[in-house]
């Protein structure tokens, strides 16, 4: 059933907008997912949505939308179909395309977490801007990580601005949040050899053994790991720096050393990478 929303005032929307403030999705246990691309993505790795907000005036002209509509009303979702103004009182994205669903939060105890043998794991310490976490989880997502853990965490990763930037990745991968110690210690116990990055270290990160079970943890923007991650490093790198910048985005750091470990677990026979994929353009529907 689908129900008509024609005016702004609505409470269903009030309630929608509330969802932008931290405290009220800490509050309610719910989150946002807007756009087309990361709903699919949430539903195509189980995600259940409790509400589907639609607004067909603006969709992007493509068959897929009514689909994915009809989709999360079959996994239970109440569906809105709104007026235009309507939805753009709920519209997180500066070009909404006419789909928003609001469901549960995704994150789970680290004590859940079921890793594999050679796991890559990456690690979030206080990571404190929403686009770079998104970008470290699209990046985990590429290079096939087991898990991210996120540590004494200053960023929500239920913020509307980390789906937007995980560009619904955040959905394929276990995200797990600790504080340090304890997620020191349980990847200890599991065997995991911690990688830091740091400019002091001798070796290079393409120097240092990446395969088997591995966690690269990374640290804030501004100050980096905290000592209790450094002291708890098994293997310490630093990425090859050229030109005037000491340092690089976290998010940057994140990509390279991850998929410096794919490099080695692909040179090893441990992973294999997928086939060919012509490339239709960012943002193109086809699923």
């Amino acid at each position: 059933m689908v129900l008509d929303i024609t005016s702004p005032s609505n409470p269903k929307l009030k309630h929608v907008v509330k969802l932008r403030t931290c405290s009220v999705r800490e509050e309610t246990g719910e989150m946002i997912v807007e756009g087309f691309r990361e709903c699919r993505r949430a539903l195509d790795n189980g995600y259940r949505p409790q509400a589907i907000f639609h607004c067909p005036e603006i969709y992007l002209k493509n068959e897929n939308e009514p689909k994915l509509v009809e989709d999360c009303v079959r996994l239970g979702a109440d569906a809105y179909r709104c007026s235009k103004a309507c939805f753009a009182k709920i519209a997180y994205k500066e070009r909404p395309d006419g789909l928003l669903m609001t469901g549960p939060h995704v994150s789970v105890p680290l004590s859940s977490l079921k890793l594999p043998d050679n796991a890559l794991v990456i690690v979030a310490e206080a990571i404190e801007k929403p686009g770079n976490l998104g970008t470290i989880l699209r990046s985990a997502d590429a290079a096939g990580a087991a898990a991210v853990i996120v540590c004494d965490r200053t960023t929500d990763i239920h913020n509307p601005n980390v789906v937007r930037a995980s560009t619904g990745t955040m959905f394929s991968v276990p995200i797990a949040e600790a504080e340090s110690g304890e997620a020191l210690a349980f990847l200890k116990k599991r065997g995991f050899r911690i990688l830091a990055a740091t400019p002091h270290a001798e070796k290079l990160h393409f120097e240092e053994d990446l395969t088997g079970n591995v966690a690269i943890a990374l640290g804030a923007e501004q100050y980096g790991l905290t000592s209790r991650w450094m002291d708890g490093a098994d293997l310490r790198v630093r990425i090859p720096m050229l030109g005037l910048a000491d340092s690089l985005n976290v998010s940057q750091a994140a990509t390279i050393l991850a998929f410096e470990a794919v490099r080695q677990r692909m040179a090893k026979g441990l992973v294999k990478a997928p086939g060919f994929v012509p490339w239709h353009g960012e943002g193109r529907h086809d699923h």
